[in-house]
């Protein structure tokens, strides 16, 4: 039994349920879709990251894929040269797995916007037209 609640997910070949995200937050690239679930737990596991959230740049199915951060400590981000440099980190990580190598822009955000309910739930609506609207973001060479 399904039951339609907006969120994506696939049955593996024995079965089994793997949730992708939700769908109005997925982000629709040239090269297909990406998942918040399937993108940004592997940006999460660098020491320096308390959470990020996968956004979208553009016009569906054209969008530029990006990385939001909220880092552990302000502290790390305080200067351009701090940002490019996280920025380089997270880039080599992304290069690890085929679904995050094309991505390579990255943001950085003091505290994310969440559903006051909850705290915890990320509005990366918010947080994508505020990257839109001339937030700096930190561009990694794809060769690097």
């Amino acid at each position: 039994m399904f039951h339609r609640l907006g969120d994506t997910g696939y049955l593996d070949a024995d079965g089994r349920l793997w949730f992708c995200g939700r769908k109005a937050e997925r982000v629709e690239t040239a090269d297909g879709p990406l998942y918040t679930e399937q993108v940004e737990p592997i940006f999460n596991t660098h020491a320096d990251v308390r959470r990020c959230a996968l956004i979208g740049l553009g016009e569906r199915g054209r969008q530029r894929p990006a990385i939001v951060v909220e880092p552990t400590s302000w502290d790390f981000v305080t200067s351009s040269a701090d940002c490019r440099r996280f920025a380089r980190e997270l880039r080599e990580i992304a290069k690890r797995f085929p679904h995050t190598s094309g991505i390579m822009l990255f943001y950085f955000r003091e505290k994310f916007p969440v559903d006051v309910r909850h705290n915890a739930k990320i509005h990366r609506l918010t947080l994508t037209r505020w990257a839109a609207e001339g937030a700096t973001g930190y561009e990694s060479d794809p060769k690097r």
